[in-house]
């Protein structure tokens, strides 16, 4: 069993808002364990701008991302213990929101679309399929989709 920390920081601009009338930035800042800081925003399809920052990785695009990587990482792990040596992967995911069965807005599809270019032996088409078949099975981010999300809020 493995755990994993990200943290989330956000505060309250000092320039005028009214944060009241929800009139403030969305903008926050994403920390990982290593260190790495990425800046973070509610999507501009979700809180128009200025509250928004079309700049920043936003949780959907996190999200699509976060599927997309783990697909990839899968991918090259199979690839390369079937003997075949991959030089390049380039993924242009979609995620898709709308209403789910429930009415409630939510990512309903990802849509991968990886680009694989090996050096050397090439696989046939039933080969590459499968490697990717495989690789969605393993995908841990993948098979968490349905996980269950705790909020345990803590003192300030």
């Amino acid at each position: 069993m493995s755990t994993y920390h990200a943290e989330t920081i956000w505060t309250r601009d000092a320039t005028p808002q009214d944060f009241l009338k929800n009139r403030y930035s969305r903008r926050h800042l994403l920390r990982f364990d290593a260190g790495l800081e990425l800046p973070g925003s509610s999507s501009p399809q979700v809180v128009p701008l200025p509250w928004s920052d079309a700049a920043a990785v936003d949780p959907e695009e996190a999200f699509v991302a976060a599927l997309s990587s783990c697909h990839m990482l899968w991918f090259l792990s199979i690839a390369a213990r079937q003997g075949f040596c991959v030089d390049g992967y380039r993924d242009a995911a979609e995620g898709l929101m709308a209403r789910n069965a429930a009415g409630r807005l939510a990512m309903t599809r990802v849509t991968l679309r990886p680009a694989v270019c090996f050096g050397g032996r090439q696989p046939t088409a039933d080969e590459l399929q499968a490697m990717h078949h495989q690789a969605h099975e393993e995908c841990f981010i993948a098979n968490s989709v349905t996980t269950e999300v705790r909020c345990e809020p803590v003192p300030g």
